[in-house]
């Protein structure tokens, strides 16, 4: 009976988990929607707002949960905050490319880089971290930078949206692995450490009257105040999705927000797709793929080499 009663408890705790990560990551996938109805307003101007707002939601949440002694006792980590500061920069440096990249119709290419990012990240474990691949993982990799290439030739010229993306994500992913803090309390304090610079930027386009804010209208100052909740949102979906979800099956999900992306791209803000560049991106859903049914197969061994060793253990404690 308790078996079966753990049984449902860990059926429930990753349906829940899958619910919370799809989520997470279709919402996340929406964001160029969302941003193509404030094309009137400057990319820096966005960014300033999701900052500021951000931690104001943030800071709200931190108060209803009491977490203020929790965020104290992380803001005493003085290495820690220091690497939140670097993803900082890491973050405004994405979500600033990001929202250019809507800005200028370049949707599909923007999914390119949350597409190849998982692979950036192996290759910056390896530089970085002097993480050893394995040959699949490898020949992933070498899909991912031949893909570039092919794409680098359709647009004439470096596909840098996708690059910086990518790379900036995976910098900030890094970093995180390293700070180890709940998603709330490294997000607050990230936000915090940007929102000086967010507050001097709005102010300076306050005074010259080039702000959208209030000057754009109601609807326009809604929105840009509405992003708060929009980032905070899929951020904590995906929180609670980390904790109920194998590492696997995280990585799987992460795909839903660059094939969203790609389609709103071809299908609603009509990017041009030469056969080059279906070229491209095939070759990179190919070491996708490749690379997912590696990590598939090498997390399901895992798990078996650890089941045998704990039964072995189990029959050798076991008395005569």
């Amino acid at each position: 009976m308790g078996c079966l009663l753990t049984n449902q408890d860990e059926h429930e705790k990753h349906t829940q988990g899958l619910l919370f990560g799809v989520a997470a990551y279709v919402l996340w996938g929406l964001f160029p929607l969302y941003f193509a109805l404030l094309d009137s307003v400057s990319p820096f101007e966005i960014v300033a707002h999701r900052v500021i707002w951000s931690l104001v939601l943030l800071c709200i949440i931190i108060t209803a949960t009491r977490g203020w002694p929790k965020m104290v006792q992380t803001l005493r980590d003085r290495k820690s905050v220091g690497l939140l500061a670097i993803a900082s920069v890491a973050l405004s440096i994405n979500w600033s490319v990001y929202v250019y990249s809507v800005s200028i119709d370049e949707v599909v290419q923007a999914s390119l880089g949350y597409f190849i990012n998982p692979l950036v990240s192996v290759a910056l474990g390896v530089i970085l971290l002097g993480e050893r691949l394995r040959k699949v993982q490898w020949f992933a990799v070498g899909l991912a930078v031949f893909a570039v290439l092919v794409l680098t030739f359709s647009y004439g010229a470096i596909p840098w949206i996708s690059l910086i993306l990518a790379l900036s994500f995976a910098c900030y992913g890094l970093l995180k692995k390293f700070v180890g803090y709940g998603a709330v309390e490294s997000l607050t304090i990230e936000t915090a450490l940007l929102s000086p610079v967010a507050i001097i930027y709005l102010i300076t386009l306050e005074s010259s009257l080039a702000a959208a804010f209030v000057e754009g209208g109601i609807g326009i100052s809604l929105m840009l105040l509405l992003l708060g909740p929009i980032t905070a949102i899929p951020l904590l979906a995906f929180g609670a999705a980390a904790t109920r979800l194998p590492l696997s099956m995280l990585g799987l999900l992460q795909y839903i927000t660059p094939i969203v992306i790609f389609t709103f791209g071809v299908t609603i803000f009509h990017d041009s797709m030469s056969t080059s560049r279906w070229i491209g991106f095939i070759i990179v859903w190919v070491a996708l793929l490749v690379f997912s049914v590696d990590a598939v197969r090498h997390a399901k061994k895992a798990r078996n080499d650890r089941r045998s060793a704990i039964a072995q253990s189990l029959e050798v404690a076991e008395p005569d």
